[in-house]
């Protein structure tokens, strides 16, 4: 009989070996980059269930933020550490003092409040805006709402927030959301994020 040409079979001993060699040798994945994002706007805006439906939490009879709170919202590439103040006149003269340590900003006001609600917003913001800890971050703007009746269009708030003229060295995302439409709330982060990834300051867009 001639000798076989075949290379012999492994024994399974040496195949478990392999395997365990594979599984215990396999490097962990890289860890996403973080960012730390403050999250600001009157009580009734809407930051908490939003934030709690990025969280794929239950926000069926939300609590609203009368402190402050941290959520580490996960997204593909990156993990966004919000920490969210609460809207309410004894907590936002305190804003300030949570500022320091942001990348980025995300402001949240409801598309369909009263006359009075959207001016005392659109002054929150320019406040923010200002702000010496915060001028220089992306803003992410959210007009949420937008499935109300009386919820003012897009459009219809950049020009009552006359956020046109703040274009010069800002950068800052306006968009429409509600909860009825997680899809389109994602986007409008992953465009933060976009300019949160960003070296170099680039003009505003929306």
């Amino acid at each position: 009989m001639q000798p076989s040409d075949c290379r012999p079979l492994r024994s399974l001993q040496e195949v478990d070996v392999k395997c365990l060699q594979k599984l215990c040798c396999k490097a962990p994945p890289p860890a996403r980059p973080e960012y730390d994002v403050v999250c600001i706007g009157l009580s009734g805006a809407g930051k908490t269930s939003l934030l709690s439906r990025l969280c794929n939490e239950i926000s069926d009879g939300t609590i609203p933020t009368t402190g402050f709170s941290i959520k580490a919202v996960p997204f593909k590439n990156v993990i966004l550490n919000v920490k969210e103040l609460g809207g309410a006149e004894t907590v936002k003269k305190y804003w300030s003092r949570y500022y320091q340590g942001s990348q980025g900003v995300v402001f949240v006001l409801n598309s369909a409040a009263s006359d009075e609600e959207m001016e005392a917003s659109r002054s929150e913001l320019l406040l923010a805006m200002q702000h010496p800890q915060l001028c220089t971050l992306p803003f992410l703007i959210l007009a949420n709402h937008q499935d109300s009746p009386a919820a003012r269009s897009v459009s219809e708030i950049q020009k009552y927030f006359e956020l046109q003229p703040l274009n010069r060295g800002k950068r800052w995302i306006l968009a429409g959301t509600t909860t009825n439409n997680m899809e389109a709330v994602r986007e409008s982060f992953s465009q933060l994020i976009s300019l949160l990834e960003e070296k170099e300051v680039l003009p505003s867009r929306i």
